[in-house]
């Protein structure tokens, strides 16, 4: 059975789970915090028997006082609890864009974390995703580092600012993703009438970064550039209507098939990112003599999904050239944007 990120109620979450073991063993006062918040909301993950995970998130307004140096007097979003046991999944990464989404919608300035040296994974995950070292926390359960990720400045980085886009000197894409692909590849992106348990607790549903494997000419964009995905229509009514912008990505960086060496060269970069399976992968290196590969960065989904005709209409999008693969004019990039009801703040510049 597949493990789902949900949100819960603490009261309705048991204690004597022995997932909390650890928290317990490492918290003198775990039990009577997590009595406190009965009402309070979390993330769990599990797959309706087994506890695996667990996310909590609070906003704090003001200066925060209980660490050295003190946070600033801004609006921040407190990672209050986090563990999570991945089982060679990238689970991890599936609840820090969680994390991110909840700031976002709550227009916070940042976000910090507080966690033991000892989780050496968990904070190489924070890291790599913009958070620095800012203070240490010291209890009697120990010190803690205290790790800050900024949601105002910005390096210009596709990952440590993520899911921030810039498009000063960017290009914008529409790139087409078939309906047998699409909500396994981006989960958040699912549309109201398909089947949650489509979506598998394995690394290409889990993971900020995306696979895309076509043989369109994917070389024409640039690491930075911004993609909408296109979701195709699914036969059952005319594209007008069908076929939907679900999701927007950041291009990481785009291959051909020439750089890899071999085909485990291919599959060992493709795999933990893609919806084909190993087997798969090695048959498209082995036949299909032009391939071009894309990693992206999964940055929003929309809010609205948004219909060809909804792009024709509104954003200005031509009926031709083909919609498999088409650049975008700068103002039909944040046309389709708003059409999605996605954050503006997103786009930084």
């Amino acid at each position: 059975m597949s493990r789902k990120l949900r949100l819960t109620k603490f009261r309705d979450v048991s204690l004597d789970d022995p997932f909390f073991d650890s928290l317990k063993t490492g918290y003198e006062e775990f039990p009577r915090w997590f009595t406190s918040k009965a009402d309070e909301d979390l993330y769990v993950v599990d797959d309706g028997t087994r506890l695996s995970g667990m996310l909590y998130l609070k906003r704090e307004d003001g200066p925060v006082t209980d660490i050295e140096p003190n946070l600033p007097d801004r609006a921040w979003l407190k990672v209050g609890t986090l563990k999570i046991v991945g089982k060679g999944t990238k689970l991890g990464e599936r609840v820090l864009k969680k994390v991110f989404d909840t700031a976002i919608s709550l227009s916070v300035d940042g976000i910090y974390v507080t966690v033991f040296e000892v989780h050496s994974k968990l904070i190489k995950l924070f890291k790599r995703y913009g958070f620095v070292k800012y203070a240490e926390k010291t209890t009697t359960n120990g010190t803690e580092q205290v790790l800050v990720r900024s949601l105002t400045d910005f390096t210009g980085h596709i990952v440590r600012d993520y899911p921030f886009i810039h498009t000063t000197g960017k290009c914008a894409w529409l790139l087409a993703v078939y309906p047998e692909y699409h909500s396994r590849l981006l989960p958040d992106s699912i549309l109201n009438n398909e089947p949650i348990e489509i979506i598998q607790d394995v690394s290409h549903t889990n993971t900020i970064h995306k696979i895309y494997i076509g043989k369109l000419s994917l070389s024409r964009m640039a690491p930075g550039d911004a993609v909408i995905i296109y979701r195709t229509s699914d036969g059952l009514a005319p594209a007008r209507y069908r076929s939907v912008a679900t999701s927007v990505c950041v291009v990481e960086e785009v291959r051909k098939k020439k750089d890899f060496a071999t085909a485990d060269d291919y599959v060992a970069y493709c795999k933990p990112h893609s919806v084909f399976s190993e087997k798969e992968l090695r048959q498209q290196f082995a036949t299909s003599p032009r391939l071009y590969v894309a990693k992206m960065t999964y940055n929003a989904a929309f809010n609205r999904r948004t219909t060809r005709g909804s792009l024709m209409d509104d954003a200005g999008v031509s009926e031709q050239p083909r919609w498999d693969f088409r650049k975008l004019t700068p103002q039909q990039f944040r046309t389709i944007l708003a059409l999605g009801r996605v954050n503006a703040r997103l786009v930084v510049d």
